[in-house]
């Protein structure tokens, strides 16, 4: 039986995100300790500490044209869907070869609402390298918001974790 540290809820699943009972954050208790490394910089460094992407954000009443106009001349992967500075979704590249297809000329017009991914999976500039990585891993995203609460305020990418583990992987196991 796992129990809940903050509040001694003794129906804890392991690996859960927070507790039921209480909503406190679980992300790091059920952590094993680090080996040295890249593994103990994964489990201490912040999504902080990564690049910060300012994400273009984007309405939802925006027409899917002018989306992937503004996908296509900033050069990036995806938009961040905003309404009244509250992400409401996200959409990327893969939404738009999935859900649109080769339908893309006939769907012009339409609103991206209609083709972004509701509800994205996020992280917050506190939450461990390795929970990113996990999330992207699961959910198979390539990209994450970064939130301050409600609020995106930076973008991380799977090039950015990659970039990161690169540079890290040189840190001596001794």
């Amino acid at each position: 039986m796992i129990l809940c540290p903050f509040c001694g809820f003794d129906e804890l699943i392991e690996g859960a995100d927070t507790c039921e009972q209480c909503e406190q954050a679980l992300t790091d208790v059920f952590i094993r300790a680090p080996a040295k490394g890249i593994e103990a910089s994964l489990l201490h460094d912040t999504v902080g500490a990564l690049p910060a992407h300012p994400p273009v954000e984007v309405g939802g009443e925006v027409s899917l044209s002018m989306a992937l106009k503004t996908m296509v001349e900033r050069r990036i992967g995806c938009l961040l869907v905003v309404n009244e500075d509250r992400l409401v979704g996200i959409f990327s590249e893969r939404d738009a070869l999935i859900r649109l297809g080769v339908n893309a000329k006939d769907l012009h017009d339409q609103p991206l609402v209609k083709f972004m991914t509701p509800n994205p999976m996020v992280v917050s500039t506190h939450d461990k390298v390795a929970v990113a990585i996990h999330r992207m891993a699961v959910g198979g995203y390539r990209h994450l918001p970064v939130m301050d609460g409600e609020r995106p305020v930076s973008l991380i990418s799977i090039r950015d974790i990659l970039r990161y583990l690169t540079e890290h992987s040189g840190t001596s196991a001794a």
